[in-house]
């Protein structure tokens, strides 16, 4: 069988057949941002003359390990990084809901080439699945004189124009794109939802597992003067496109692992130093500000998280190792609600400092972020639902339990790589459990594409319906009660 072919506006491409699918690899949304183009706004892609191969993914874009051993970025892996990835079960069709995942890695590590992120087992359900690489770190969200700001926000909104422009040629309809991603794509999906320049590229939504960290520009400016500051240059345009990209990754890097303690705990505590800024432009406000006055008006929400979102950190990254009573207290006093000390106490008695450090730093970052991103969107009259992951994987001897991450494999039947195994931890009842929600999860979510109905009942905040996936799965009212009753008042501002 000869491999398909497609004609875009850039050019013609041919790709690779895989069963039913077509999939097309390594397809550039806009020109290589180096040279005149570093750090400025994404150019659209020059054409092409002939039948353009895409077959592999595009190179990763620069990016700061996120964690201990991963492969550190070199300049030799190419500067084409702006690039598309498509599978599509109907190529000469036409009119097929579109799901476009943006993948995480808290803003500054990660690609779309990650075996997790393949899209067969989404597309073989019946709609077309399109990933691709941004701008990340120092290249991609700095704030940088003379530089847009959000440049990696401004790379995914080029990439959902490109979309616009091109997904027919996949059998997709440009009417019927759903955005969805986790942890920071899941921040970028909410970025995404209230940014002005992105209204109309997409009616659907999923956010998954967002974190809080949106920064002000004032702290923004500041970690990108201190980050200058190392490399001995100013935090202009000019003085930041002299240095060679290996060394700001090298000098980001030093930022994270020796200076990030004094700026934001936030921060230090999943390890990033950056993330969208709340520039008054590209991101005129906080998610959670803008969709409670209806920013994103006629776009259809799911929205969920983890039950155990922080012990990917504490584990891997050993943050609450050693805790004690005291510094439980003073973690709860810098970060939650007044009497959140006292409440989570009382929620989880006989519990280690360990854990209930591991819940409150769930809640802080992430669970309480996402459950008012749905308070926000429903109370504007959005349309709206909720899930939560509480199935407790038995791998790394079941202390990661329900952790940050876990669903993106289940998202897309992704179960044998190297990071669903840990999770699993060689159990094959584990194993076909996760097949089963994995199954569940990706018929609703290819469902509210389709439809805008992933299968369970709508959200409002005073029931708070929530479709829980654990051993069983079931519509729970309410399941996180207790924190959302602590956290209902607080506000998620801009770090600054």
């Amino acid at each position: 069988m000869s491999n398909p072919s497609a004609r875009i506006a850039s050019g013609a491409v041919h790709g690779r057949r895989a069963g039913s699918l077509a999939i097309f690899k390594g397809m550039p949304y806009a020109r290589p941002p180096v040279g005149q183009h570093r750090f400025q706004a994404p150019v659209e892609a020059e054409p092409w003359e002939g039948l353009r191969e895409a077959l592999r993914y595009g190179p990763r874009p620069p990016q700061v390990p996120l964690i201990p051993g991963e492969p550190p970025w070199t300049e030799a892996e190419g500067t084409d990084w702006l690039s598309a990835n498509v599978w599509t079960p109907d190529l000469g069709g036409a009119g097929l809901p579109v799901m476009v995942w943006i993948h995480g890695g808290g803003y500054q590590s990660g690609s779309a080439d990650q075996p997790d992120y393949d899209a067969a087992l989404l597309a073989g359900l019946g709609v077309v699945v399109v990933t691709f690489n941004y701008r990340l770190g120092l290249e991609g969200f700095a704030q940088i004189t003379g530089a847009p700001p959000n440049r990696g926000l401004l790379d995914q909104i080029a990439a959902l124009h490109w979309v616009q422009e091109n997904i027919t040629a996949f059998g997709g309809d440009p009417g019927q794109v759903t955005i969805f991603g986790e942890s920071a794509g899941g921040g970028s999906v909410a970025s995404l939802m209230v940014a002005p320049s992105a209204r109309g590229l997409f009616r659907r939504a999923i956010v998954q597992s967002a974190s809080r960290h949106f920064l002000s520009e004032s702290l923004a400016h500041r970690i990108g003067k201190a980050i200058a500051h190392r490399l001995g240059a100013a935090p202009t345009v000019d003085g930041l496109a002299s240095r060679p990209i290996e060394k700001t990754i090298e000098a980001c890097s030093q930022f994270i692992a020796e200076d990030l303690v004094g700026e934001q705990v936030e921060l230090w505590l999943a390890r990033i130093a950056f993330a969208p800024v709340v520039d008054g432009h590209v991101l005129p406000q906080t998610p959670w500000t803008a969709l409670s006055v209806g920013a994103a008006d006629g776009v259809d929400l799911i929205a969920g998280f983890t039950a155990d979102e922080y012990r990917l950190f504490s584990t891997v990254l050993g943050t609450t190792e050693g805790m004690t009573d005291e510094a439980f207290s003073a973690t709860a006093s810098a970060l939650a609600p007044p009497g959140a000390d006292a409440a989570y106490r009382q929620a989880l008695p006989g519990a280690t400092p360990m854990d209930r450090t591991a819940r409150l730093l769930s809640d802080a970052l992430f669970r309480m972020p996402v459950a008012h991103l749905a308070d926000a969107h429903q109370d504007a009259g959005g349309t709206t639902y909720a899930y939560e992951l509480a199935w407790p994987v038995p791998g790394f001897d079941g202390a990661l339990r329900a952790c940050h991450g876990l669903d993106i494999p289940l998202t897309f039947g992704t179960l044998d790589t190297p990071f669903m195994e840990l999770l699993l931890g060689g159990s094959a009842e584990a194993r076909a459990t996760a097949e089963e929600l994995s199954r569940s999860i990706r018929t609703s979510w290819t469902a509210f594409a389709a439809t805008g109905d992933p299968g369970w009942p709508r959200y409002d905040p005073r029931k708070a319906a929530t479709r829980v996936y654990d051993t069983e799965i079931t519509d729970i009212d309410n399941p996180e009660a207790d924190s959302r009753r602590l956290w209902a008042n607080h506000t998620f501002a801009p770090l600054r």
